[in-house]
């Protein structure tokens, strides 16, 4: 028997293609990390800037269809200390944005960072996925397909 409220569980693989359409990402390979506590966005040029009378962080991102990553400006939301895949604790500006996996959408906190020697531009954490009815397969990839669901308003 269901539970009111409870969401149904599905199987993820451990790379799966999801959006950030907030970001204008509608479409990008993720790296579903349990064994990483935070989620991580491949970004350059990161800086605090003020915009509109708030807070924010000013950053560039790959955008698909540009051919030059494109600058970008999200409400700051934290600066934390980040370990590393190195084990190094890093100092990172924090976004809040929505994320896009297939026919679910979720609001979710990623930090930013340099990622340009990894494979993945994007790993997600296991706050990320973390209370939403994934189980991540470890053995299957891309078992999603594409997010069905790109607009900002999901």
């Amino acid at each position: 028997m269901k539970t009111p409220g409870k969401r149904r569980t599905q199987e993820i693989g451990w790379r799966e293609i999801i959006a950030l359409p907030e970001l204008g990402i509608l479409a990008m390979p993720a790296k579903i990390d349990t064994g990483a506590r935070s989620s991580a966005l491949h970004a350059t040029h990161i800086r605090e800037v003020m915009h509109e009378g708030k807070e924010c962080v000013s950053f560039r991102a790959r955008v698909p269809g540009f051919n030059q990553p494109q600058p970008l400006i999200m409400p700051l939301v934290d600066v934390r200390d980040v370990k590393n895949t190195g084990g190094i604790a890093q100092r990172r500006y924090v976004i809040k944005t929505r994320l896009v996996m297939a026919d679910r959408s979720w609001p979710i906190e990623i930090t930013l960072t340099n990622r340009k020697n990894m494979t993945f531009e994007l790993i997600l954490g296991r706050t990320a996925v973390r209370d939403q009815g994934l189980l991540v397969n470890s053995g299957r990839s891309y078992l999603l397909g594409a997010p069905l669901h790109t607009s900002a308003a999901v």
